[in-house]
């Protein structure tokens, strides 16, 4: 009932819809006159053959010659009754068969079903409507957060321009709302003063224009924004922003820390506190051919190790599983505990080779610049003359072509890395690397989500998905810091302490087992237990900080989301 109040106001309200609607009703005024002059005659006429007739059979005569359903049951003998007839059929043709239907369709149908779409796609959004997410554009990036908003309970609405694409994303679920970007009224009405987040992924100038109006609105709420340019970044912030993502430099640096090549030292992911969580390389260690239970590291430095990266797969820290040359292990400890580690494992890569990297756009050059910082050579393929910005470290030629991976140094090179924003050109150097060197390291980056599956069935070790990475970065400020990925389909957790957990040792509450989540820290009273022993209980007013894939984490939360 609500929806069809909605249709007939939006059907009313506008005024050429409103105004087709009359003209619709004049017309069929007209049609009534008729088909009760008509009748009339019928009548004199008859009665002029010295037949006399009911009202219902007059209307009825009249109807059946006007819409040619053809009659005979009814039939005037005299000629000026037949001709009469003929005026009759020819007006029914030209007013029920050709003008109805056009008069009825243009002026009524189809403004209808148009109010119908219209109200699918609303202007505005509930009074009661708050702690919601605002978001400016569906794309890859607002596709992968809607679906981690989901699945923590953050309501959200993206603002969508045309009602074709409200339609479309209507239909597939997606939560919308009808609105110019630069107008503050469309802010206005999507409660941006109960908004917990305002996320701008569109272009720079038009980021600015968001941030500048909906700070005009609102002093308060935070807003962030993606940057493609440097000299966008005080641009932004000025306009309003509360954080400005460069998304191409954060993809570069995390690609770049997967590179073989340089020293065993090892690369910061996150930080909560005092805890910290770095990866290493394990080739060129002893710890290669050992069990993460022979490594004695937590026992020998006090790290623990949580997880293990093999050929693109995460395997959970299990004391049996052995280490190899192709290695990556995920160590949690303290900023003593990590030097330390830096100290005991520090082991220089005996490739010097350049690492090769396929893509000289924004995430290229950036992953080039983050591997020099680890002194760690590179040379970038690079097809667009426009976008080579060192030439010394750049080669002019299509990454497809044999001759110009060998200029690159493919056949000496410890790692490739492919960085196009193109997930089938993605895939296809993938295959082609791995088929020209079985034994390379290869680093891929994909746009969605979706692509993930198909790049490590075409040989990559490790992918990082730009969308799942602008997503976990916004929603870590969303949740001021309490996820971090850790890796593509791997995060990192802060939560309290269920109730049922209170009172119970690690090893009691069996959270590995029964969730696939591991536990690396227990956070209270302002003080961290980084790596706690299975004995340890978990405390009242608590949080502890978990790490598994989304899979365990959505188990987490089936589990003991709704205690805490």
């Amino acid at each position: 009932m609500k929806l069809l109040t909605t249709q007939v106001m939006l059907f009313l309200q506008n005024k050429p819809d409103r105004r087709n609607f009359i003209t619709l009703i004049r017309f069929l005024l007209i049609l009534i006159i008729l088909v009760g002059v008509f009748s009339g005659i019928f009548h004199l006429l008859m009665l002029g053959e010295g037949r006399e007739f009911s009202f219902i059979t007059g209307i009825y005569w009249t109807l059946t010659v006007m819409s040619t359903l053809g009659f005979g049951d009814i039939t005037f003998d005299s000629d000026i009754g037949r001709f009469f007839s003929v005026i009759v059929l020819l007006t029914g043709m030209l007013f029920l068969l050709i003008l109805f239907p056009f008069t009825f369709i243009n002026f009524f149908y189809s403004p209808w079903m148009k109010a119908q779409d219209q109200a699918k796609v609303p202007r505005k959004l509930p009074e009661e409507m708050e702690g919601h997410v605002i978001l400016t554009r569906y794309g890859a990036v607002s596709e992968a957060l809607i679906k981690k908003l989901n699945r923590h309970h953050y309501p959200y609405v993206v603002i969508i321009s045309t009602l074709a694409e409200g339609l479309e994303l209507h239909q597939q679920g997606v939560q919308i709302m009808l609105g110019d970007l630069g107008d503050p009224e469309t802010y206005i009405r999507a409660r941006i003063e109960n908004a917990a987040l305002v996320a701008t992924t569109e272009s720079d100038v038009l980021n600015t224009n968001v941030a500048f109006t909906v700070r005009g609105l609102d002093k308060d709420v935070p807003i962030i924004a993606t940057c493609n340019s440097d000299a966008s970044i005080d641009i932004l912030k000025l306009a309003g922003c509360n954080h400005v993502l460069q998304l191409g430099e954060k993809m570069g640096l995390f690609l770049s820390r997967r590179a073989n090549g340089g020293d065993s030292n090892t690369h910061l992911v996150g930080r909560f506190g005092e805890l910290i969580i770095a990866e290493t390389m394990v080739s060129g260690t002893p710890m290669v051919g050992k069990t993460i239970k022979d490594t004695r590291l937590r026992k020998e430095i006090g790290v623990n190790i949580v997880g293990v990266w093999e050929r693109g797969k995460f395997k959970a820290a299990d004391r049996d599983v052995v280490l190899t040359q192709n290695s990556v292990i995920l160590l949690a400890g303290s900023p003593r505990q990590i030097d330390q580690y830096n100290k005991t494992y520090q082991v220089f890569c005996e490739n010097t080779a350049p690492v090769v990297i396929l893509g000289g756009g924004r995430v290229g050059r950036a992953t080039g610049r983050a591997l020099a910082s680890r002194n760690i050579d590179y040379r970038i393929v690079e097809k667009d003359p426009s976008r080579i910005k060192q030439s010394a470290k750049t080669i002019l030629g299509d990454a497809a072509e044999l001759e110009v991976l060998k200029e690159a140094g493919i056949d000496e090179s410890p790692c490739v890395v492919i960085t196009t924003h193109d997930d089938d050109i993605n895939v296809y150097l993938t295959i082609y690397c791995r088929s020209l060197r079985p034994d390379i390291q290869i680093i891929t980056r994909t746009t969605l989500e979706r692509n993930l599956g198909s790049i490590h069935r075409a040989g990559a070790d490790f992918v990082l998905s730009y969308a799942s990475m602008g997503a976990n970065a916004i929603l870590n400020l969303l949740r001021r810091n309490d996820i971090l990925m850790v890796a593509e389909g791997l995060d990192l957790i802060r939560v309290k302490v269920p109730e049922s957990l209170v009172g119970k040792t690690i090893k009691e509450s069996a959270i590995r087992k029964h969730t696939g989540c591991t536990v690396i820290a227990i956070h209270c009273q302002k003080e961290m237990q980084i790596n706690p022993e299975p004995k340890t209980e978990f405390p009242q007013d608590g949080e502890i900080i978990l790490i598994g894939t989304v899979e365990s984490e959505n188990e987490f939360f089936r589990v003991y989301g709704n205690e805490g």
